[in-house]
């Protein structure tokens, strides 16, 4: 009975110790360089609910203001616009909310459609209406909501806006403090929304493939869930431990039991 007791508690510990694989692209040879090219690093499109800003500048600066402050006087061809100082200081502070159905109110110009477009796309666009009214107009756009969230089995799951407007997966864990040891490093889940479609991809870090991944580089929106392992369910689950004691009761016993016979 004795003999069967250890080669229970000798199976249980050989279960609960196998190894896992800790490593980020573990697959890379060691003292190897490994180069290939980079194809998957898409601008991303401006979504419904964006807030993007939207700067202007030209050789006339009076005029190029009507565009930055949505302040627009009767005079001449530029009539169809006017508003209030205070909400000019709003738009100037939180930018253009793009609708749901992918427009932006613009002093002058009105409603213009930016969703699907990348902001080079909509730089274009912009640059090309407002020739109309100003001479060689520059115009600058950036995302003022460009996040993505990190959560699961990292040291500081949180949301991080993004000023660069450009990150990818390992750059995004990072900044929430890496994954912990109990964290799968072979499945780690990526959620995004694209054209009111919503998309899951799951990544294996372990390997030097998922840099080929359209998900790697991330885009805004983008939320990243770290699946813990099997162990973390184990600790977490209040049921396993109280088998756990059980488990652990019944051998005292048996231990017991067999000595006193």
């Amino acid at each position: 009975m004795k003999l069967h007791l250890l080669y229970l508690f000798a199976f249980l510990f050989l279960v609960s110790c196998t190894p896992r694989n800790l490593a980020y692209f573990s697959d890379i040879p060691e003292q190897a360089t490994y180069e290939e090219k980079i194809l998957n690093d898409t601008e991303p499109k401006i979504q419904a609910y964006d807030l993007l800003s939207i700067t202007v500048t030209s050789l006339n600066p009076e005029a190029s203001a009507l565009f930055n402050t949505g302040i627009a006087s009767t005079a001449g061809s530029i009539t169809n616009f006017s508003m209030t100082s205070t909400a000019a200081s709003n738009v100037a502070k939180e930018g253009y909310l793009v609708d749901k159905e992918g427009n932006i109110a613009y002093p002058i110009l009105g409603k213009v459609q930016v969703a699907g477009l990348t902001k080079a796309q909509v730089t274009e666009k912009f640059t090309t209406q407002l020739r109309e009214h100003l001479k060689e107009p520059i115009v600058n756009v950036r995302y003022l909501n460009y996040k993505v969230t990190v959560v699961g089995e990292v040291n500081r799951p949180s949301t991080f806006t993004i000023p660069s407007e450009r990150i990818n997966i390992i750059e995004a864990l990072g900044m929430a403090g890496d994954m912990t040891a109990f964290g799968k490093r072979e499945n780690v889940l990526v959620m995004r929304e694209e054209n009111g479609v919503r998309k899951m991809m799951r990544l294996n870090l372990n390997s030097k493939e998922v840099v080929n991944s359209p998900y790697f580089y991330l885009q805004q929106n983008d939320v990243v869930y770290v699946e813990p392992d099997r162990m973390k369910e184990v600790q977490a689950s209040a049921n396993t431990r109280t088998l756990s004691i059980i488990a652990a009761a019944a051998s005292i016993v048996s231990v017991f039991v067999a000595r006193l016979f």
